[in-house]
């Protein structure tokens, strides 16, 4: 008796089935992949970050002159110190100075602490900063960003996203326009964002703080603070007028300017061409036509636009006295403080590479044209 052959439902099972294995097993070498590389690159930015912000060890030349001066300066006030005889005083001195180089770990080449310091940034154990201390006296890296966070979060959060939409929502209109008297002044305009906000943030405190005296120099709030509550928060909304105008104003023009182009690009294709031969309202075709084919892009500049949330503006909130992650980076560079450098760096690292791994699957979600691991 013949064995029966298969029907065609268990046929097109097996097929289906099949075709799931080798999807998940695409996807797993993918992804596995995708975080081994994605881990490297993160371990050989640190560890340069390491290097340079020690200045491959010379930073280490700096601290123990530094130790020096302060054991001097603190031994010349000390009476017992001074009755000492020459020899017992340089005895003295130097084990001081072999206890407090010890303490830091200078007592171990640059070269093996390089790698203590990368093993435990990568485990986000960011130890003790050398000169910055937290609000509270502390000297716990993370504290001292913790305390720092929420005011960058703050200024960049609203000048980013408004900033995001605006340029979008504007550049849109203006692809519907183009060619009129706002489209050709936005266009003329975009070489004003090569200056960086801190330059905009300049001429804004002369004008508006100084001369006009509407706003105040810089900080987050009045000295002495407001009370808790509405009066806190108008202060503090008070305080963000200039800094968050002076980040949007830099770049407002170039990301109209470079969106306007985009959705130019796509608005001339024949399928656009065919839906407005159908009658199709605007509304429907930017919706359809223009808006769903840019939105990989759409979603990688948002992601990245959340990055930069965490990551401050150096020199602007510098010049404002803004209390945030960056005006904290920029001290830590200027004092030499390593572990607060690597600090920021391995945060900033990390949800760099954990955006760009999440982007190639969102990209697949909104894209069926786009296949995670490639198509066979």
């Amino acid at each position: 008796m013949s064995a029966e052959s298969p029907t065609l439902e268990q046929t097109s099972g097996s097929v289906k089935t099949k075709a799931t294995v080798n999807t998940l097993s695409r996807v797993g070498k993918y992804t596995a992949s995708r975080l081994i590389t994605l881990f490297i690159t993160v371990v050989i930015g640190v560890y340069l970050t390491i290097l340079i912000a020690n200045m491959g060890g010379y930073v280490d030349n700096i601290m123990r002159g530094e130790i020096r001066e302060g054991i001097a300066m603190r031994l010349s006030q000390d009476q017992n110190y001074k009755n000492m005889a020459p020899e017992d005083r340089q005895e003295y001195v130097a084990t001081l100075v072999s206890q407090e180089e010890k303490r830091r770990g200078l007592d171990k080449p640059f070269a093996v602490r390089s790698i203590g310091f990368l093993v435990n940034a990568l485990q986000l154990k960011l130890g003790r900063a050398i000169n910055m201390t937290s609000d509270s006296g502390s000297r716990l890296v993370s504290l001292i960003i913790l305390e720092r966070l929420p005011a960058t979060l703050l200024l960049m959060a609203t000048s980013n996203l408004i900033l995001f939409f605006a340029a979008i929502f504007i550049a849109l209109s203006l692809s519907r326009r183009y060619g009129s008297f706002i489209d050709k002044m936005v266009v003329g305009l975009s070489p004003t964002s090569s200056a960086p906000p801190w330059f905009y943030g300049i001429f804004m405190i002369l004008i508006f703080a100084a001369f006009l005296k509407w706003l105040p120099f810089g900080g987050m709030i009045d000295s002495p603070p407001p009370a808790a509550g509405l009066p806190y928060a108008l202060s503090v909304l008070k305080h963000m007028i200039l800094p968050v105008s002076a980040l949007i104003i830099s770049a407002l023009f170039i990301s109209i300017y470079n969106w306007r182009t985009f959705f130019l690009i796509y608005s001339s294709e024949d399928y656009v061409d065919m839906a407005k031969a159908k009658g199709l309202t605007d509304r429907d075709i930017e919706r359809r036509y223009i808006l769903r084919p840019t939105l990989p892009t759409i979603i990688t500049s948002f992601g990245l636009l959340l990055i930069g949330i965490w990551t401050g503006a150096i020199i602007t909130e510098t010049v404002f006295q803004w209390p945030g992650i960056g005006r904290a980076t920029f001290r830590a560079i200027g004092l030499y403080d390593t572990p607060v450098i690597v600090g920021l760096t391995i945060i900033y690292a990390y949800m760099l590479a954990i955006t760009v791994f999440l982007l190639d699957f969102i990209y697949a979600l909104v894209d069926p044209r786009v296949k995670v691991g490639g198509s066979k």
